[in-house]
């Protein structure tokens, strides 16, 4: 049985997780408010324990730097995952899970580009850039 799984907006791109799940981390990065239209709230699986079925083959990757890439659904748009090339995870959009998680924020990153619309909880770990 799967510890999580989850999906983008109309289906076409599923997954499930069989390991465990980081606490969830908010960035607010200029490249995560562009393609969330917000702030992206994203946990983390090791690669090895994501199994991702795509059987219309929907899911695209979209090289966003140098030494990462975003993972969306081409048919309804969601934006699934992020993932470096030399880290052995993949950090999976929170609000792509199915169902209740378990999981908790941990901290914010990138607070330093926020929007000045939000404001942030002040008992949860802030940081300007990358801790």
């Amino acid at each position: 049985m799967p510890q999580a799984d989850g999906g983008c907006l109309c289906g076409a791109v599923s997954y499930r997780i069989d390991g465990d799940l980081r606490p969830v981390i908010a960035c607010h990065c200029g490249q995560c408010r562009k393609t969330s239209g917000h702030f992206v709230a994203a946990t983390a699986a090791a690669n090895d324990s994501l199994t991702i079925d795509d059987p219309a083959n929907a899911l695209r990757w979209y090289r966003s730097s140098s030494f990462a890439e975003r993972g969306f659904c081409s048919c309804c748009g969601s934006s699934l995952f992020w993932k470096a090339d030399d880290r052995g995870y993949t950090s999976v959009m929170a609000g792509s899970l199915n169902g209740d998680t378990g999981l908790a924020l941990e901290s914010h990153i990138y607070t330093a580009d926020k929007g000045d619309y939000y404001s942030l909880e002040a008992d949860i770990p802030q940081y300007p850039a990358a801790p």
